[in-house]
């Protein structure tokens, strides 16, 4: 990129940093819309995992978080075991999960969990099935972003079934140790970016991501719609059980999630990130609010940004796409559901 470019671009991002910092930090103006009866907390964009959490007793209960490695499922994973919650954590690699559930020493048991390889959704569940009867809170934290060229896992497109699919197995396969919790909560972490969804929504006819040029983030983009419409789908399903599931914006944070943007991006978020980028621990905040805070206890089917709940525009609440996707990747993981 040549300096003119690179100018023009950190001028635009600032200009949008600024706006940014604005809207989060200066209170007022007519705000986000949001669904009737689902009760707003006093928590908002600068909040802190442990803020949200606070007198909060976990004592007894059983988590699942996937990608408790770094980021905001390292902190999710922290703030939990403080409260008294056993976590199973997921890495990549056993050895990965275990350095991050060390800390947390006999309050967190690590899995195995490689989400695009599906065998090994299956085996996470069976070990999660075998430490626990009931999983209290299972949090779909784990995720990837922006892959720079176009890659595939069994002929479809990387994101979708990194971020999407192996999240879908993984909590069907668990299902019922949620349902058997006293109030068991699905979380599952969406993001503002499905608004970089294809304008269907979902390209059920290029699931594999070779029509047309590839965009990372039209890929990132669709996969997180995904996510919303997998929540609100299994909140259709969960209804007259006591468990429920939401889903989440974290916000934007400078993690692991960003690790293949390009080299200029990466400079940016560092040199002006503060200006509109949440801290790991406010980016774990409305997660670990949503999975834990005992007003939330009949809510399902929502979307939460800012530790409360936001009506999401686009296709997030599209209950005939969410519909045919529960089908589609019923479908693509037949083999592994049962």
């Amino acid at each position: 990129m040549n300096r003119r470019k690179a100018l023009i671009v950190a001028g635009a991002v600032a200009v949008a940093g600024t706006a940014a910092l604005v809207t989060r930090r200066v209170r007022g103006g007519p705000g986000p819309k949001r669904p009737v009866g689902v009760p707003v907390g006093p928590f908002g964009a600068d909040s802190t995992a442990e803020e949200v959490t606070a007198g909060i007793d976990l004592g007894g209960r059983v988590a699942l978080v996937t990608g408790v490695t770094s980021g905001l499922g390292a902190e999710t994973l922290r703030v939990l075991t403080m409260h008294g919650a056993h976590v199973l954590g997921t890495g990549r690699t056993l050895d990965k999960a275990a350095k991050a559930c060390a800390a947390a020493g006999d309050r967190a048991t690590p899995l195995a969990l490689e989400l695009t390889d599906f065998d090994s959704v299956v085996a996470c569940a069976e070990a999660a099935r075998r430490a626990a009867p009931a999983i209290d809170l299972l949090i779909c934290n784990a995720g990837i972003m922006a892959l720079p060229k176009l890659e595939q896992v069994n002929g479809l497109e990387k994101h979708f079934v990194t971020n999407h699919l192996g999240h879908f197995l993984l909590v069907n396969r668990l299902l019922d140790r949620v349902t058997a919790a006293g109030q068991g909560r699905v979380v599952v972490l969406s993001s503002r970016g499905y608004i970089w969804a294809p304008p269907e929504g979902i390209e059920f006819d290029n699931l594999s991501g070779e029509r047309g040029d590839y965009d990372p983030n039209r890929a990132y983009g669709q996969s997180k719609l995904a996510n919303g419409l997998f929540s609100f789908e299994l909140a259709r399903r969960l209804a007259g059980t006591r468990a429920t599931s939401n889903s989440v914006h974290p916000g934007i944070i400078r993690t692991q999630l960003g690790r293949h943007f390009p080299e200029w991006k990466k400079v940016l978020s560092r040199l002006i990130g503060w200006t509109f980028m949440k801290s790991i621990p406010e980016g774990a905040a409305t997660q670990c609010y949503v999975a834990t805070n005992p007003r939330l206890a009949g809510v399902s089917g929502r979307y939460f940004a800012n530790c409360n709940p936001e009506v999401p525009g686009g296709r997030m609440e599209d209950a005939a796409l969410a519909s045919k996707l529960w089908s589609v990747s019923e479908e693509l993981t037949r083999n592994w559901l049962t």
